[in-house]
């Protein structure tokens, strides 16, 4: 598990506040993304967690400017290099786009041509970005394709998508967000379709990366077990709104959050003989979020007050914060499952530190 970093010095290179997405759709205004607030430190990685759903897509999305037609940014911003970029014309997001932020989706088949060699994809971005000469272009991304290891790059860079496993298409796709040597990486359930074997890869080689080029890393994924080892700081998504952030030891090994509570415990382990917990229920509808938590319906330790009012944000150290009234100095005694107790044991004992 990453060590707790002290981020409180690092320049902050972009910044999201109170952002609030919806949806125009036939049956009403979908509110996906509800005042959402969270920055990124240079050379930091950060994981957004949260089922499918959540608005954990939506926000990042937004922060590309690539939402669909029926999206309407109601409130907030999103600051990059001085910028709003909620406010900038499609012109200036072509400078920002893949060339400062770059972005890695969840399926590398639909990202690339199938139809174009994988060496040509890569080697169009100086080409096409950058007017470098074709020789030269050819060159670099020979280089890049080494870098995040592909074996062979030059047989390979003339082979075709379809010619690549999974884990080596996805190598491809962040070759080529990382060609324009972004400042930002965002990875979009990079690992979903990835077997665990190929998963650790992948998530190694994002890590390394990261360390070797100083860039910083939004993570996006519904499994907190993947982020474990990659992430500075956890932001946990439900219904649209951050629920609880923290450390990546804060979250993992003293979570507050029902919620998070809940997607711990759901995390696979092969030495435990215990059945995984599903959370109970389905995420509410957003064309009519509920009143109060939103978690409350699925909460087995949902109070009456979860169910009139929305909980604010409780502080808990100067870095993690949960929005659940657990927190609050007149609620009951709450102890978390005893299935938690054992996986946090279990956590410690892995990242060494018991």
């Amino acid at each position: 598990m990453t060590k707790k970093a002290d981020m409180t010095e690092q320049e902050t290179v972009l910044e999201v506040k109170d952002l609030r997405v919806s949806f125009k759709s036939i049956a009403g205004k979908v509110q996906a993304v509800r005042g959402v607030n969270f920055t990124l430190k240079k050379g930091e990685t950060i994981a957004i967690v949260g089922e499918s759903g959540s608005g954990k897509s939506v926000s990042i999305k937004t922060i590309m400017g690539i939402l669909s037609r029926n999206a309407v940014i109601e409130e907030g911003s999103i600051l990059y290099e001085g910028h709003d970029l909620t406010k900038i014309t499609e012109k200036e997001y072509e400078e920002i786009r893949g060339k400062k932020i770059g972005l890695v989706f969840q399926d590398p088949l639909s990202s690339l041509n199938p139809l174009m060699k994988i060496g040509h994809q890569i080697a169009e971005v100086y080409t096409q970005n950058y007017k470098i000469p074709k020789a030269e272009a050819k060159k670099r991304a020979l280089a890049i394709m080494a870098d995040v290891g592909i074996p062979n790059p030059e047989l390979r860079y003339n082979q075709y998508p379809f010619q690549f496993s999974g884990g080596m298409r996805q190598r491809i796709v962040i070759a080529i967000a990382l060609a324009n040597d972004p400042d930002i990486l965002i990875c979009d359930e990079p690992t979903t379709a990835l077997d665990v074997t190929v998963q650790a890869k992948i998530l190694q080689l994002i890590k390394k990366i990261k360390n070797e080029r100083g860039i910083s890393v939004i993570f996006i994924t519904h499994d907190l077990g993947v982020v474990a080892n990659i992430a500075d700081r956890v932001y946990v998504m439900y219904a649209g709104k951050i629920v609880e952030q923290g450390t990546c030891e804060e979250v993992f090994l003293d979570a507050k959050h029902p919620y998070t509570w809940a997607l711990l415990t759901s995390i696979p382990d092969m030495k435990s003989k215990e059945s995984l917990l599903a959370i109970p229920g389905t995420p509410p509808n957003m064309i009519h979020p509920p009143k109060g938590d939103a978690f409350a319906a699925r909460n087995r330790y949902a109070m009456k007050i979860d169910l009139k009012e929305e909980p604010p944000m409780f502080q808990v150290s100067s870095t993690h914060y949960a929005a659940t009234w657990l927190l609050h100095p007149y609620a009951p005694p709450c102890e978390p499952p005893k299935e938690l107790k054992q996986r946090v044991e279990e956590m410690k004992r892995e990242a060494g530190l018991l």
